[in-house]
């Protein structure tokens, strides 16, 4: 925030770690330099909690700090609007009410996201473009695959909390079909030592008669319910006996999935959790265990359902990173799973298409490093390089499609022989032995690196002769190259002059590599 130029930094850290003070501390810097800040929050029930901490946090300071969600009266609303365009507030928390047209700041200095993966790619840019040249930061447990994509490529900036609070638990979770002796259990298990329980049923339909099939086998269950098509004075009457420990059972939706603090609430029991995203089922895991006590997460699926591929991986995944600090590497399986996203559109997951990836990550780069002040690579010098060769990543060495992306990338990054050696070095622990066909690869990658210095600008293969185009005949390299061939060659003169080397028996890559000395 001290830099001249705005911040725009993505602050990864996992549940219960302690974004939300960085932010307020972040929120306290703003407000004391005269400006204004809005903290963005997904839900009502979120902008609520936070709107409670933040008063709390800052009582005794005369900091002015309105609330903007469904929880208060359209009169209340625009009386808040009105403060932001005269400047009488200081510091204002809200739902995507926030990015309405109508809401105007006088003087925003800080934009806080909170639980970004929550909203969409427009929701996210209309919040920007609000928040033009003011600084941006932006938490998440676990950023969606286009965020992080973009943080790691140097697009935008990334700090990660990876200490745990000091005498706080992982969760113990298990991945089981649904098996109604196993969660009453677990249900009477929490409530025997005074605890909460969420139990999770996405469905507003049967939310009813699932909260009336818990009580009939848990007689001593405090229930209530919990969705987001509740009005808002029912909801937050809610929220209020949960925190006041009136009511021990929660049956609810995944309205509770972001920053809802609960520390009594230890034991999460989840249905169908196989129809769920992988971030999103880690959220929900972060809503138990916000206290010294060990906590309990039961994710259940349909019995005897056969789950396909991407389910077994995301529940295995889930069930896989149960310790602290797993958030981003969750995050990270999720950029595998699911793909990288777009950041020319809207598209949030998939994988690059409409570019080549190395094409998209050439023009990414250069962007970065005109935005930085530093002197972009000349794009003229790239040889392209057409022969016949065998040279790809077979799906059998490396299975998945975006290992194998950042794989192709690795190997076009390589400059030198040492580049070569540690990529081959490092393919080889990975992967297990280098086939025939990623070796080729590499040796394209030199091939091209070398033909570059040289001012070979194109290497193609006719029938039984290699041509390379060079942009400068009399170039010392150039005549250092004849001389050394001595007779192999023949140079053709002209609008595209080029050199002809004939490939004899052997093929044209061999014939390369010695006359790149490789």
């Amino acid at each position: 925030m001290q830099k001249t130029s705005p911040m725009d930094r993505l602050l990864c850290g996992d549940v219960g770690f302690g974004k939300t003070e960085v932010a307020l501390r972040a929120a306290f810097k703003c407000v004391a330099d005269s400006k204004q800040c809005a903290l963005l929050c997904p839900t009502t029930i979120l902008a609520w909690q936070h709107y409670q901490t933040v008063c709390k946090r800052f009582e005794g300071y005369p900091i002015r700090i309105e609330l903007l969600s469904r929880f208060r009266t359209a009169k209340q609303q625009k009386e808040t609007i009105e403060k932001l365009k005269r400047g009488e507030v200081d510091l204002v928390v809200g739902t995507h009410r926030l990015v309405q047209k109508d809401v105007e700041f006088r003087d925003l200095g800080l934009a806080i996201i909170d639980e970004e993966q929550r909203f969409g790619v427009a929701q996210k840019e209309r919040f920007k473009e609000l928040c033009k040249n003011v600084d941006v930061l932006t938490l998440s447990a676990t950023p969606i695959p286009r965020t992080l994509n973009m943080a790691m490529s140097g697009l935008r900036d990334m700090s990660v909390i990876e200490e745990a609070p000091r005498n706080r638990q992982p969760v113990q979770t298990y991945v089981l079909e649904h098996d109604d002796a196993v969660i009453n259990e677990a249900i009477r298990k929490e409530l025997r030592r005074g605890g909460q329980v969420f139990y999770l049923h996405n469905d507003v339909a049967t939310i009813e008669s699932c909260a009336s099939r818990i009580l009939e086998a848990v007689p001593e269950a405090k229930i209530a319910i919990g969705h987001g098509k509740m009005k808002e004075h029912e909801l937050s009457e809610v929220w209020r006996m949960m925190i006041e420990q009136e009511v021990n059972v929660l049956v609810c939706t995944t309205i509770i999935e972001t920053g809802v603090d609960l520390p009594n609430a230890n034991t999460l029991i989840i249905e169908n959790a196989d129809r769920m995203g992988l971030s999103q089922l880690h959220q929900l895991r972060g809503r138990v265990g916000r206290s010294n006590r060990r906590a309990y997460a039961y994710l259940t699926f349909r019995k005897n359902k056969v789950l396909t591929e991407i389910q077994q991986k995301r529940l295995a995944a889930i069930r896989e990173f149960t310790e602290f600090g797993s958030g981003f590497k969750i995050a990270m399986r999720d950029l595998e799973l699911r793909g990288a996203g777009n950041i020319m559109g809207a598209q949030q997951h998939g994988h690059m298409e409409s570019v080549g990836y190395d094409m998209y990550l050439k023009l990414l780069g250069e962007a970065v490093s005109e935005e930085k002040g530093e002197a972009a690579q000349s794009a003229d010098l790239d040889c392209l390089i057409d022969i016949s060769v065998n040279a790809h990543i077979p799906e059998s060495y490396v299975e998945s499609l975006t290992l194998r992306l950042d794989v192709y990338r690795r190997i076009a990054d390589i400059r030198n022989k040492e580049d070569s050696l540690d990529v081959k070095d490092e393919l080889k622990d990975r992967f297990g032995e280098i086939p025939e066909s990623v070796l080729g690869l590499i040796d394209i990658a030199l091939i091209r690196n070398c033909a570059n210095a040289m001012g070979i600008y194109e290497i193609r293969q006719t029938d039984t002769n290699v041509l390379l185009f060079v942009k400068e005949i009399k170039s010392p390299k150039v005549i250092e190259l004849l001389s050394r061939l001595n007779g192999r060659a023949m140079l053709s003169a002209g609008n595209k002059p080029y050199i002809t080397i004939r490939c004899g028996g052997g093929s044209s890559l061999d014939m390369l590599k010695k006359v790149f000395k490789i």
